[in-house]
């Protein structure tokens, strides 16, 4: 039995090694800023190969320094609750979980749908693939225990602003804010918060028509619906305000 035991031991090791590469890195990221995620090297690899000059745009902005009205249109379209839960939403992973047997019924191989929250995709375009199967999700329901319980929540959203794709090449409020409106994060109004926000569930087809052929996602009726959303949604800043106040 012993040389069974042996792989199983080392098999053991390696995994546990692995989630505390993935502690300390993020641990590293309470001081300083992620240069890049695994999502974004896979998009520069599949975009420029081996080129230099590469069409990738991505450019860090501090959190004080996003508009409050991106916090809350993309809190609205991603993850409403997203300061008040734990790092998961168990009632939509469990919804999600029925429609990916539905679809298992009538495909030979199941695909994951929805039910993440922000810290999920943060975690999966930091460190994972995007394949979809249920080892890279239990992989990333560590991972977002990780990141829930070494950093905070607004240091979480902000990684997560400037990490996330917006467009083919487009990463990051800094470059989206650029790219489709010529300003700064900071100087989005409402309208424009919200055409960006709506754009998150499939970046690619809101900036590039041909990804859309099969199955087109109406933005104005998102942007509509985040438009109305907005006002219920309240940052930790409005909080601690009113609390002050009284």
């Amino acid at each position: 039995m012993r040389w069974i035991a042996y792989p199983i031991k080392c098999l053991l090791f390696g995994i546990l090694a692995m989630q505390m590469y993935f502690a300390v890195q993020i641990a590293a990221w309470a001081f300083v800023d992620p240069s890049t995620t695994a999502f974004q090297r896979a998009e520069r690899w599949r975009l420029c190969t081996w080129h230099w000059s590469c069409p990738i745009e991505s450019r860090w902005v501090p959190y004080d320094a996003i508009s409050s009205n991106l916090k809350r249109a993309v809190l609205v379209s991603e993850d409403d609750i997203f300061f008040q839960h734990p790092g998961v939403r168990v009632s939509d992973m469990q919804k999600a979980w029925e429609k990916n047997q539905k679809q298992a019924k009538n495909k030979k191989a199941p695909v994951l749908r929805g039910g993440s929250t922000i810290t999920q995709q943060l975690g999966k375009n930091l460190f994972l693939s995007s394949e979809q199967h249920y080892v890279r999700k239990a992989q990333e329901l560590v991972i977002t225990g990780l990141l829930e319980l070494i950093l905070s929540k607004e240091r979480l959203f902000e990684i997560y602003l400037n990490s996330v794709e917006w467009g083919e090449g487009i990463f990051g409020v800094g470059a989206a804010a650029k790219h489709y409106f010529v300003t700064t994060p900071q100087q989005l109004d409402r309208e424009q918060a919200a055409s960006l926000a709506s754009a998150l569930p499939a970046p690619k087809c809101f900036d590039k028509a041909q990804y859309c052929r099969r199955g087109r996602i109406d933005y104005g009726a998102r942007q509509e619906f985040i438009l109305g959303n907005m006002d219920r949604i309240a940052l930790p800043k409005d909080v601690k305000q009113t609390k002050q106040t009284k």
